[in-house]
């Protein structure tokens, strides 16, 4: 099937379900106010795209590459990001919903996720290195296995994290989500005086 490249251009509003996105490689592209729930993006390439307020939850992501792309406003639900083209992914969110998603082994170190929920979602095996974690809430989301070294956690939230069963050296968590390390031990911690 036949690749296109597009480079520099603005999709606003779209409903890709109705006309679909072209398979291809799309650079520099801006994609504001989309809607792309349920659709198949297998092989597709975004290089230095932004997606800004569009719906992407239950994308098929089968090898699609995301090489500096930034998700602004977007909801993400029910995503396998561990399907990607590993090759220089590299991505940011901010203000996104990306709840029940999944990024089981993918290397994503230095990512940055900024006021964003990510309940339920899957980073076992996975490495965060230095990433950031800014004001996210991380109900219920699986850390096994994996590596936070360097990473904040500082103003985030509602994560359980086994420092037994990750690779947390020099970790950056507050005193009041020190908790978070602490749940399987199934202890009362009493933060008064």
């Amino acid at each position: 099937m036949e690749q296109i490249y597009i480079e520099e251009k603005t999709f606003e509003k779209q409903n890709f379900q109705d006309n679909p996105l072209k398979r291809g490689e799309y650079e520099f592209c801006r994609f504001i106010n989309c809607d792309f729930s349920n659709i198949d993006l297998s092989d597709f390439k975004f290089t230095d795209c932004e997606f800004i307020e569009c719906n992407l939850s239950m994308v098929k992501l089968t090898e699609t590459a995301f090489r500096d792309t930034k998700f602004r406003d977007c909801k993400m639900l029910g995503l396998y990001f561990d399907s990607c083209n590993e090759f220089g992914l590299l991505f940011s969110f901010a203000d996104c919903i990306l709840n029940n998603s999944t990024f089981y082994k993918t290397k994503i170190k230095k990512t940055t996720f900024k006021n964003t929920q990510l309940q339920e979602t899957d980073f076992t095996e996975c490495d965060l290195t230095g990433s950031l974690f800014d004001n996210c809430d991380l109900k219920r989301a699986t850390f096994d296995n994996t590596i936070i070294e360097k990473v904040d956690f500082r103003t985030s939230y509602n994560y359980s994290i086994d420092p037994e069963t990750n690779r947390i050296k020099k970790a950056k968590f507050s005193i009041h989500g020190i908790s978070g390390l602490l749940d399987k031990y199934d202890i009362e911690i009493d933060n008064t005086k």
